[in-house]
């Protein structure tokens, strides 16, 4: 295996950021199963992509794989968890503690998502002063102070719709660099915040969609 000592950093495109944390999960199960080498085409076969994308995909890591061997899958998952940033801690802070917001912040538990949610804000009393797992909510007006000292560059927003784009004038406001936006709302902020939105109104809108279209073509 050998791995780029020059780390040329280029951009990549969502597609191919979107496809490396399913060879990560797929690679990890393999790993369970005690399977040290691994092929492009059995990647591909497995997740049901062309074996020639996933050669293109897994090239962003650095990592090569080698003629009838193919990739050693402990290096492989090593580099992929360090260029997805999985190996590292990405403190955040969630505003939200809704449903969503509740979930998420149990989910992390027992994921490494390379994000680490270290406290929760919400306007609601009922909520402030309250813990999901170890993460406690604060109220609202308590960011500002917070963010200032502990520096933290990523905000997750799991608010109502209708305040997510002040929720995230003040997110940026207090050093947020990165925004993962979970509700409806487009927002507008300066090219320089990295804005990722997974809406699950939108993706539940493509899946009945796609229902819809296949019911019609099998009727």
């Amino acid at each position: 295996m050998n791995s780029s000592k020059s780390n040329i950093k280029k951009q990549v495109s969502e597609p191919t950021l979107r496809r490396l944390p399913v060879y990560l999960y797929f690679l990890e199960k393999v790993r369970e199963d005690g399977i040290i080498n691994i092929s492009a085409p059995t990647i591909g076969k497995n997740l049901k992509c062309d074996s020639t994308q996933v050669v293109k995909d897994l090239a962003v890591t650095g990592i090569k794989g080698k003629p009838r061997v193919g990739y050693n899958t402990y290096e492989l998952i090593h580099a992929l968890e360090d260029y997805l940033g999985f190996n590292r801690t990405n403190e955040a802070f969630l505003v939200g503690t809704g449903n969503l917001g509740s979930a998420l912040m149990a989910y992390q538990e027992n994921q490494s998502l390379g994000i680490k949610i270290i406290a929760a804000f919400d306007t609601n009393e009922k909520k402030i002063g309250t813990h999901v797992g170890n993460i406690h909510v604060l109220e609202y007006k308590k960011l500002f102070h917070l963010a200032e000292r502990l520096n933290v560059k990523i905000g997750i927003i799991t608010t109502p719709n209708e305040v997510a784009q002040d929720v995230a004038e003040d997110l940026m406001n207090c050093g947020v660099k990165a925004i993962w936006n979970f509700t409806a709302t487009i927002l507008d902020l300066p090219g320089k915040i990295i804005v990722q939105n997974t809406s699950l109104s939108t993706s539940v809108a493509v899946m009945l969609r796609r229902l819809n279209d296949s019911e019609k073509i099998t009727n």
